[in-house]
This record gives structure tokens, C-alpha cells and sequence, in this order.
């Protein structure tokens, strides 16, 4: 399949074997897994306080009988104002786990829609020898500057990271750190060469007689 490439600050063309991503888009497996992230992210630590937790007395306000109103018990209540809660959220824990097979499957299926929209970008990024805002900026203007990126580097590079990481909307990640949220949710892709063979040989269909 053919692709975008960037090089040098020069856009171009080149070929992705994307036969190795499978031969179409798996979006169930593909929404579970971004549902899955969403989850694992929600910190939990929402809570309302019960009629037990409520502060105030647990005097009963006023005698049961012959008063013309309603039967009070102490002024927790819940259907009194400043009253507790009845079945209000609290604190849990909402994180689950797919299996590691189906994990790799939508992640790789995400990467195949990508190709197939022409989302990909194999960029081969100028040396950060220092944190530069400014070739980081150049690099995503060159390549059309899309509103959301995740560049995809082979290994952690602080001077990367620390380069792109003030652009609203641009992510990176390493090859083995990449999820399937990060792909659908990051825009374009920009991966280096070097990460998209260690992508490849992590998630990649194998062929027979391949290790």
C-alpha cells in the first residue's frame, strides 16, 4: 500500500506490506478495546454521603402525631434539604482487562484503518539533540499540520517527548508502549521507520513458516 513519507522536510511516497495488519477493520474488537482505555482511565473517586454520613442531629424534630404534617424520624433524611443521598455513587473501581490476543488484534486493526484512510506518515524526524519546540513545530507543519499527531518513535527519547509535548493534541509513544486508543484517537500518525518494523513484528500477521 502506498503511503505518505517525510524526510529531510520533504514529503513523499512509499510501500507498507499492509497485508501484515489483516485485510479489513475490526470495529467491535476495535471499540471494545477503546471503551477498555476510557475505563481504565476513570479515577473512581466520585461519592455522596448517605443519610448515615450526614452531619446532624439524630433527634426527631418534631412529635409523631397530631402536628398536620408529615412523620419525621431526624432531619437526615433524604427528602429533606441538606438531607443524604439514596443510591448515589461511590467509590469504585471501574478498570478491566481484554485478553492480551485481543488487545494486539484491535491494535492492529486500528493501524490498518489508518493506512486505509491515509493517516500514516513514515517520518524519519531530524536529530533532537536538545528539546526544540521549534523543529518539532516544523516537522508537524511540513507534514500539513493535522490538529491531532501521535508520533511514534523505537525507543523513549526525552528530548522527543520533551519537543512535542506543549502542541495540544500531539502524543508520543514508543512501539511497545502504542495502544489501540492512541492510533484511532491520535489523528495522523507519525512513525518512524524503525517503529513501524517493531510495530510490525508485535502485532503483525505472521506468515507460514515464520517464527
Amino acid at each position: 500500500m502506498e503511503v505518505k513519507t517525510y524526510e529531510g522536510g520533504v514529503l513523499g511516497t512509499g510501500q507498507v506490506d499492509e497485508s501484515k495488519f489483516g485485510d479489513k477493520v475490526l470495529y467491535r474488537t476495535l471499540k471494545a478495546a477503546v471503551v477498555m482505555h476510557q475505563a481504565n482511565q476513570r479515577q473512581g473517586t466520585v461519592k455522596t454521603k448517605t443519610r448515615g454520613e450526614v452531619s446532624g442531629t439524630n433527634k426527631k424534630p418534631y412529635r409523631q402525631k397530631h402536628t398536620g404534617r408529615a412523620r419525621a424520624g431526624d432531619r437526615k433524611s433524604p427528602i429533606w434539604r441538606g438531607g443524604g443521598t439514596v443510591f448515589g455513587p461511590r467509590p469504585r473501581d471501574y478498570s478491566y482487562h481484554m485478553p492480551a490476543k485481543a488487545r494486539r488484534v484491535a491494535l492492529r486493526t486500528a493501524v490498518l484503518g489508518k493506512l486505509q484512510d491515509g493517516e500514516v506518515v513514515l517520518a524519519t524526524l531530524p536529530k533532537f539533540d536538545a528539546p526544540s519546540a521549534k523543529s518539532a513545530r516544523k516537522v508537524l507543519a511540513d507534514v500539513g499540520s493535522p490538529r491531532r499527531a501521535v508520533v511514534v518513535i523505537p525507543e523513549h527519547d526525552e528530548n522527543v517527548w520533551k519537543s512535542f509535548r506543549n502542541f495540544p493534541g500531539v502524543t508520543v509513544r514508543t512501539a511497545a508502549d502504542l495502544c489501540a486508543f492512541d492510533v484511532v484517537h491520535g489523528g495522523t500518525v507519525l512513525i518512524e521507520p524503525a517503529a513501524m518494523t517493531e510495530l510490525t513484528a508485535r502485532v503483525g500477521l505472521r506468515q507460514e513458516g515464520e517464527a
